[in-house]
C-alpha cells in the first residue's frame, strides 16, 4: 500500500476492532499531546498524524474505502465511476483510453493517472515531487503594551487553494478541469488566527510555520512571516529592551527628597524614592522593568528621568521666601 499506513501509525492490525482503534489512539495522543511535549516539533507532527489516522480509521466509511483504495481513498467515488463508465470498453486497445480496472492498486494507479495526472503520464508522475507552496508576507501594527505583553491577530490572507472540482490536478478524466482551467488553484480567503510573542519590535518577523500559500501537488504548504511594527508610545520611548520615560518630579521633592510614581508598560506605577538635592535630567535605572527578550528570558530596564517642574502663579508669601533663598545663596 503506497502512502501513509494509517494502521502501522497507530500500532494496530488491519481487522482492529473499534475499541482497539480508540485505546491505541488515546495511548498515543497522551504521549505526543504539543503540552505533554512543548517545543517538540516531531512529536507535533506525530501528533497531527496520528489525529489524521484516527479520524479516517474511526469512520467506518473511509476506513472502508482507505482498505480497498490505500492512500487514493480519497478519490474512491471518481475511481468507481470512471470504472463503471469505462466498463463498456473491455476489450479496446487500451492505448485508445480504456483501462480493465480490477480493483487491485496496480489498475488503480493506472485510472489515477489518467483521472488526475493529466499528459505526465504515470511514470512521470510518480517521479514528479509536489513544489513546497511560496511564503507569505502580511504587515501587523501592535502598540507597545501589546508588544509587552505579547497579543493575537485575525487575519485575512489572499491565497490559492488547490480546486475543490479537481483536487488540485488541473484536470479531470484527462480534461482541463472547466473550474481552474487546468490551473489546478483557484483565488481565496483564509481567515487565520495568530498569536505575536511578547517582545516584538519594529522590524521583527514572526515565522507561522505551514501558513503560507498551499503547495501543488499536495506537497507542504509555505510559511507565513509577519512583519512586525511597534506604534510610537506617548510616554515611553524603546531603545533595544529598555525603556525611557519623563518623571515630573515638584521642585520642593527634588530639593529635599522624597518619593514619586514611575508609570510601567504593565499598566500601574512603581514607587521610586529620590535622594534630597536631585538634579534636574538625573536617570534612574529600574532593573528588569522594561521590554521582555523576544529570543531570551531576560527583561530590559526602565529609565526614569526627573523633570523638575518649577513652580508657577507664586503667592506673595512664596515671592519672598525665595527672595529670602537667593540672598542665603546668591547665584
Amino acid at each position: 500500500m503506497a502512502g501513509k499506513n494509517y494502521y502501522d501509525i497507530l500500532g494496530v492490525r488491519k481487522d482492529a476492532t473499534e475499541k482497539d482503534l480508540k485505546q491505541a489512539y488515546r495511548r498515543l495522543a497522551r504521549k505526543y499531546h504539543p503540552d505533554v511535549n512543548p517545543g517538540d516539533n516531531t512529536a507535533e507532527a506525530r501528533f497531527k498524524e496520528i489525529n489524521e489516522a484516527y479520524e479516517i480509521l474511526s469512520d467506518k466509511t473511509s476506513r472502508k474505502k482507505y482498505d480497498k483504495y490505500g492512500d487514493k481513498w480519497q478519490y474512491a467515488d471518481q475511481f468507481e465511476q470512471a470504472a463503471r463508465e469505462q466498463s463498456q470498453y473491455r476489450g479496446f486497445d487500451p492505448g485508445g483510453g480504456a483501462y480493465h480496472f480490477s480493483g487491485d492498486i496496480g489498475d488503480m494507479d493506472s485510472l489515477f493517472d489518467d483521472l488526475f495526472g493529466g499528459a505526465r503520464g504515470r511514470t512521470s508522475s510518480r517521479q514528479a515531487r509536489p513544489r513546497r507552496g511560496q511564503d507569505l508576507e502580511s504587515p501587523v501594527e501592535v502598540t507597545l503594551e501589546e508588544a509587552f505583553h505579547g497579543t493575537a491577530r485575525t487575519l485575512s490572507l489572499q491565497v490559492e487553494e488547490p480546486c475543490p472540482v479537481c483536487q488540485g490536478s488541473g484536470r479531470i478524466q484527462n480534461l482541463p478541469c472547466s473550474n481552474c482551467r487546468g490551473a489546478g488553484m483557484v483565488a481565496g480567503v483564509k481567515r487565520l488566527e495568530v498569536k505575536i510573542p511578547a517582545g516584538v519590535h519594529t522590524g521583527s518577523r514572526v515565522r507561522i510555520a505551514g501558513k503560507g500559500q498551499p503547495s501543488y501537488g499536495g506537497g507542504t504548504a509555505g510559511d507565513l512571516f509577519l512583519k512586525i511594527t511597534v506604534r510610537s508610545h506617548p510616554a515611553f520611548e524603546r531603545h533595544g529592551d529598555n525603556l525611557h520615560v519623563t518623571v515630573p518630579v515638584a521642585l520642593a521633592t527634588a530639593v529635599l527628597g522624597g518619593e514619586v510614581q514611575v508609570p510601567t508598560p504593565r499598566g500601574g506605577k512603581l514607587a521610586l524614592k529620590i535622594p534630597a538635592e536631585t538634579q534636574n535630567g538625573r536617570v534612574f535605572r529600574l532593573a528588569g522593568q522594561g521590554m521582555p527578550g523576544l529570543a531570551k528570558s531576560t527583561r530590559g530596564d526602565l529609565l526614569a528621568r526627573i523633570n523638575v517642574v518649577l513652580p508657577t502663579r507664586l503667592s506673595e508669601k512664596e515671592k519672598e521666601l525665595f527672595r529670602q533663598l537667593s540672598e542665603i545663596r546668591p547665584a
